[in-house]
């Protein structure tokens, strides 16, 4: 007889991302986030240095994962960052080829997230180049044109989730982009995304987190649920 095709929910995890605080960091951890994400790009608004991101690692380290993000970083950048901070993933957010992930994986030995920009599916095609040397792909929305002082990520806007058709649970992605309390677990019933990211929709103003928000999206996010199908063998 054939195997039976079961459904089973799987838990969605959360990456809070653009910490820079202790207050904000222990938020995260007490309402369960799974990842927590430290930005060094230092135009952006949740911009930390590398001591006060040590610490954070530090604090966060055996309760969540730490998530450096990056832009394309050089060499001593990532070196820098792998002696300093000590994070267990590199999330690299800009213009960086196959290649340099590559070269960055050498540098850094550490699991590496590619952001990849979305507007429309073919978008989402460009990611498969990046499989075989990222650990895992983000999709993120691209900022809309003419957007001013748009940043690599953490814009707070959205793309169309149905650009995802097709991505399975499996492939071991991440969604960003647009992600608020209100609206994360839409998008995970659309997406199937097994982790979801957000920066912008859990604060009060830029780069500034907010608490309650932080609880009120990792309660909605863990709420929702990804289903995975499998087979088991039914008695003859």
């Amino acid at each position: 007889m054939r195997p039976a095709r079961i459904s089973i929910a799987m838990s969605v995890k959360v990456k809070i991302c653009g910490l820079k605080t202790q207050p904000a960091l222990d938020a995260a951890l007490e309402a369960g986030a799974d990842y927590f994400g430290l930005v060094f790009y230092p135009p952006s608004p949740r911009n930390v240095d590398h001591e006060s991101a040590a610490t954070l690692t530090a604090r966060g380290r055996g309760r969540a994962h730490s998530v450096a993000l990056l832009v394309n970083p050089d060499d001593d950048t990532v070196k820098q960052i792998y002696d300093i901070v000590e994070p267990d993933l590199l999330q690299l957010h800009g213009s960086e080829t196959p290649e340099r992930l590559e070269e960055i994986r050498a540098i850094a030995n550490r699991p590496l997230i590619k952001a990849v920009k979305v507007e429309t599916a073919a978008d989402v095609q460009s990611a498969r180049e990046y499989e075989s040397v990222a650990d895992m792909i983000l999709f993120d929305a691209k900022a809309p044109a003419g957007m001013a002082n748009a940043l690599p990520g953490g814009n707070g806007v959205a793309f169309d989730w149905q650009a995802l058709t097709g991505v399975k649970a499996q492939d071991n992605f991440m969604l960003s982009g647009g992600l608020n309390p209100d609206n994360v677990a839409a998008a995970v019933a659309m997406t199937q995304a097994p982790i979801v990211d957000v920066s912008s929709g859990v604060e009060r103003s830029p780069g500034e987190k907010d608490d309650d928000l932080i609880r009120k999206f990792v309660a909605a996010a863990k709420s929702a649920a990804t289903a995975t199908t499998t087979s088991e063998p039914q008695n003859a």
